[in-house]
């Protein structure tokens, strides 16, 4: 089975503001009053600041759109988030900005190598969006990222 996350992460009412003048953006509640807005391929187009390189960090960073998570974290913390995922194995990459600044990150987990302990980079970006693991759970399951397994799942648009 596969996974595939492209996305923001951030406070419900904070993320429905920012991606209000997107037309191509779709804000899902997730639970613990976060919401997530999938990075589809109309939306990445739309944020993509083509005078600014594609940082090599990230796979689906639109170029700049750092820039603009950072000018959204000044009303919140904001994560973005990939994992990608098949059969149990495979990758994240995380940042997490905070009042303009980035706070964690970027943080990589590769192929083969295992989570660090303290934790995955999405859950270790989930937990700085204040989010509380359930007794048998992790962050991950807690806010329900995996009630779907791509970023069409999420936005119910192929992307």
């Amino acid at each position: 089975m596969s996974h595939d996350l492209k996305a923001v992460i951030a406070g419900s009412g904070l993320l429905a503001a920012m991606a209000s003048g997107l037309s191509s953006a779709r804000v899902v509640d997730l639970k613990q009053g976060l919401a997530l807005l999938p990075i589809s391929d109309a939306l990445s187009d739309a944020v993509a600041d083509a005078d600014r390189p594609r940082r090599t960090d990230f796979w689906s960073l639109p170029p700049g759109f750092d820039l603009v998570l950072a000018k959204w974290s000044k009303q919140g913390p904001v994560a973005y988030v990939e994992a990608e995922y098949f059969g149990g194995v495979g990758e994240e990459n995380v940042a997490v900005w905070c009042d303009g600044q980035l706070v964690l990150g970027p943080l990589h987990l590769v192929e083969g190598e295992l989570p660090s302990s303290e934790g995955s980079p999405v859950c270790r970006a989930l937990r700085v969006l204040g989010v509380r693991p359930g007794e048998r759970e992790d962050e991950f399951t807690a806010v329900g990222l995996g009630r779907h397994r791509n970023v069409e799942g999420w936005t119910g648009v192929p992307t």
